[in-house]
């Protein structure tokens, strides 16, 4: 069972060993997971099982095999109990465009139970917060992408679920759109309490929102941890420096004292390519005590420089799995190379018969 993410010993979802199998694929394989309070992002490729997981939640999908626990609640005999109790947001374009938001928004919550005057007073409380409120009495059908989203969003928090669950949220959005729609999803647990799982394939979106980060491949646990154990800051220095007339490239000018020395840089000649603004003029550098700090700064003053900023570098999640994913694609070359090798062999020995 992979370690809980809680807080007071509460678990908002639970699963074991859950399968879900159809005749030509396994959607989920064996998988064991523990989701306590807070902002949690559920990362893979399409087709991973991330939406198959979600329905089984909600209890509109029987597992093949394995439990499942919502709130407590098992999903096999509590479905209904469990979608009074949570929001889901989903994926697809759902919403009838010949009506306004506001009476479709009201209509979802007379259907989770609110009577007619809570079911106003929520509508217009949570259009207000997802920015639709002057937009409210339009026609679905004239809205932009991003206002759909945010119908959808608004519809799921209109009952004042404990849980939501997000299927790919900013599907479809431009940037802008993208932030926006992050920065909603943190609020909901940070103004109002609710706990979020929300899909996504882009691991970038998921390390700005979320609190704990769960990885699923071809329907099996690939990792479960909070995001600041992905994002741990490693020992690697992020130097950048200005130019100046007696060293017109400053980064390499630094570069060249620092190795004189016995500082190793990290990376292809220490820059940095990816990652940190200012890509390429940034240089990275193997702190190994508190005497790489005062190396870097003596240097930069002794070459007349200014320093712009000098900080310890956090991994971003992609880079995680790039390096956890390298050996594991050499080990398959090499098991591929020898394979071929094997083939040729074989072909040679039978060509002398």
């Amino acid at each position: 069972m992979v370690r809980a993410t809680t807080v007071d010993d509460v678990t908002v979802i639970a699963t074991e060993s859950l399968s879900k199998r159809f005749p030509r694929v396994t959607a989920l394989d064996r998988l064991s997971l523990d989701i306590g309070p807070g902002v949690t992002g559920l990362v893979g490729a399409n087709g991973a099982g991330k939406s198959t997981l979600i329905k089984i939640l909600l209890g509109l999908s029987p597992a093949t095999e394995g439990r499942a626990a919502v709130l407590g609640l098992d999903v096999s005999t509590s479905g209904a109990a469990i979608r009074e109790r949570v929001g889901y947001m989903p994926e697809h374009d759902c919403l009838p465009p010949d009506v306004s938001a506001t009476e479709f928004v009201v209509h979802m919550a007379r259907m989770s139970g609110l009577p007619p005057t809570a079911a106003r007073e929520r509508t217009a409380d949570t259009l207000r917060h997802v920015g639709l409120y002057e937009e409210r009495y339009r026609p679905i059908g004239g809205y932009s992408t991003g206002m759909k989203q945010r119908v959808k969003l608004a519809q799921a928090l209109v009952h004042d679920p404990q849980l939501v669950l997000l299927d790919e949220p900013t599907n479809g959005l431009d940037p802008v759109g993208r932030d926006e729609m992050l920065g909603l999803i943190r609020r909901v647990h940070t103004d109002f309490g609710i706990s979020v799982l929300v899909t996504s394939h882009l691991l970038g979106e998921l390390e700005r929102t979320c609190d704990h980060v769960v990885v699923i491949d071809g329907g099996a646990l690939l990792r479960s941890s909070s995001t600041s154990d992905f994002t741990q800051t490693t020992t690697t220095l992020a130097v950048e420096v200005t130019d100046s007339d007696a060293h017109p490239d400053g980064t390499d000018a630094l570069r060249q004292v620092l190795t004189g020395t016995g500082i190793k840089l990290v990376g292809l000649d220490g820059l940095d390519t990816a990652g940190l603004p200012g890509a390429g003029h940034i240089l990275l550098i193997e702190a190994t005590g508190e005497e790489t700090y005062d190396i870097v700064r003596d240097s930069v003053a002794g070459l007349g420089l200014g320093l712009v900023r000098m900080e310890q570098r956090r991994h971003h999640i992609a880079e995680v799995f790039r390096t956890e994913e390298a050996p594991a694609a050499q080990a398959v070359a090499q098991q591929a190379s020898v394979a071929a090798g094997a083939v040729q062999q074989k072909g040679s020995g039978s060509d002398e018969h």
